[in-house]
């Protein structure tokens, strides 16, 4: 189960360029914009990575949204997020040990960062409404080997209920609204 005193939200480069590449990128821009809206308003720390940014553009426009104006992404070239100095820092800062992660590409971004938290010590919770592939078959390689070794497979709204443990939390309407 997901502790609020040791949950950091992961987003793994959901850009601009998978747009027109990855078929559902509109629902998972959309979850993941309520991923964020729930950690931001229980005032947990979240973490956005860019793949190469320059060449894939900016995180997508629904998540760029509800983030803070002063909010800074990390910009990476490594595959797994755990290759940026940056990411493991800003990870580190934050206390964390539980990662709820999702992003673009499941097989690829995403499956390596997973992987080298995992082998980090880092309990791993990918919301799998809220990662894709441009291919159905990655998408599915990628899940299964994930949750193969380890990673606990949840989605955007069991992760904000799991946050919220009660439904007498003071923030239990506002993450309420965000699902319905």
């Amino acid at each position: 189960m997901l502790d609020k005193e040791k949950a950091v939200l992961v987003v793994v480069d959901i850009q601009e360029a998978f747009r027109g590449a990855v078929s559902d990128f509109p629902q998972i821009a959309a979850k993941t914009s309520i991923a964020v809206r729930g950690f931001l308003a229980l005032n947990l720390p979240v973490i956005v990575t860019e793949q190469y940014p320059k060449g894939l553009g900016r995180t997508a426009e629904e998540i760029l949204f509800v983030l803070p104006p002063d909010f800074e992404t990390i910009e990476k070239s490594a595959f797994s997020s755990c290759g940026s100095t940056s990411f493991l820092e800003n990870l580190e800062e934050t206390g964390a040990t539980q990662i709820v992660l999702c992003g673009l590409e499941t097989h690829i971004c995403v499956n390596q960062t997973a992987h080298d938290l995992l082998n980090e010590g880092f309990e791993v919770h990918l919301l799998t409404d809220a990662v894709a592939s441009r291919f159905k078959e990655d998408k599915e390689a990628g899940l299964k080997k994930m949750q193969m070794n380890g990673v606990v497979p949840s989605s955007v709204e069991m992760a904000l209920f799991e946050l919220l443990k009660d439904s007498k939390h003071e923030k239990f309407k506002e993450i309420q609204s965000l699902i319905i």
